[in-house]
């Protein structure tokens, strides 16, 4: 058989981007949403341009008109929805509704995978307000999908590098403090980094494997499941000196989270979770999922030691 033709959805976004190329990196007809409102936006219409340059084919289409998407999902076979779930960009999630009432009347989708890539939302039902936000509206688009029959794959990429790896986890900052660092809890609780770009290529070696089919996709590669202690340890070796260390208690964080804009405190306080109650891999995946570097052992994806030295 050959291989899926793919519609990204959100292509000119922060993992969207990296989906359309690999998608084209693996030689799948790839197409591109064009929405009106990006006419306007020249650096979001260059990376459009520049993706059809590639090989991608451009689909002008609006959520707001909805035979337009139903004409672009008519066209494929697998949908990868990576429209901004962040609340502190643009969060636009409850959108993908509008997109799968289309791809429910289109009836020829084979795959759909809606914009998740972070936590597991269905294991945040206990989640702090008001970061709990994200993690419903996520749970709501899955209702959606799942009660209109559509085939789909979940997938939790847990933290990405770029976010999370490194800032050494910190807040205010994306690149690596060099004198001193704060350390939620005890450091010990472990997570799970990963590149952007292996979420991509996972992501898209998904698509056509009847393994991943109904299920959540976690990718958590073996050697990037670490503790805060042990990221800020490899980022130490690298620059040969220790950080001075200050320790979060589970009571001060949560009371510095509190004076924070609404915006900051529904992605921050997703901190909790991971760093103080260990969120990411306290857990057995179970039947209902799948590990991608099991999977997909040919993957020789970028370990954290190799990821923080492009900061020194």
């Amino acid at each position: 058989m050959g291989k899926s033709k793919v519609l990204v959805v959100g292509g000119t976004g922060y993992i969207g981007r990296r989906i359309v190329r690999a998608s084209l990196a693996e030689g799948h007809e790839t197409y591109v949403l064009q929405r009106a409102e990006l006419a306007l936006q020249i650096e979001k219409l260059q990376m459009l341009l520049s993706f059809k340059r590639e090989g991608a084919h451009l689909i002008e289409a609006s959520f707001s008109d909805h035979q337009s998407l139903v004409d672009a999902v008519k066209k494929v076979d697998v949908v990868i929805s990576a429209i901004s779930g962040v609340h502190i960009r643009s969060h636009s999630i409850g959108l993908q509704l509008n997109l799968i009432k289309a791809i429910k009347e289109a009836g020829n989708v084979k795959r759909f995978l809606p914009s998740e890539f972070g936590l597991d939302p269905a294991r945040m039902g206990h989640a702090l307000e008001p970061g709990r936000v994200t993690f419903e509206d996520k749970m709501g688009v899955r209702k959606a999908i799942e009660e209109a029959n559509i085939p789909f794959t979940y997938i939790s990429a847990n933290l990405f590098a770029g976010y999370f790896a490194g800032s050494l986890s910190q807040m205010g900052s994306f690149v690596p403090p060099r004198e001193k660092v704060h350390i939620f809890g005890d450091g010990t609780l472990k997570a799970v980094f990963v590149d952007e770009e292996d979420v991509a290529t996972y992501t898209i070696k998904t698509i056509d494997d009847p393994r991943t089919l109904n299920k959540t996709l976690y990718l958590r590669p073996p050697d990037n499941i670490l503790s805060q202690s042990e990221l800020i340890a490899i980022w130490e070796s690298l620059i040969g000196k220790q950080l001075h260390k200050t320790y979060i208690s589970p009571e001060a964080f949560l009371a510095t989270l509190k004076g924070l804009d609404y915006k900051l405190q529904v992605g921050i306080g997703h901190f909790y979770h991971i760093f103080y109650e260990g969120c990411l891999t306290n857990f057995d995946i179970g039947p209902n999922g799948q590990e991608a570097s099991i999977l997909y052992p040919e993957v020789n994806y970028t370990r954290m030691d190799h990821y923080l030295r492009i900061y020194l």
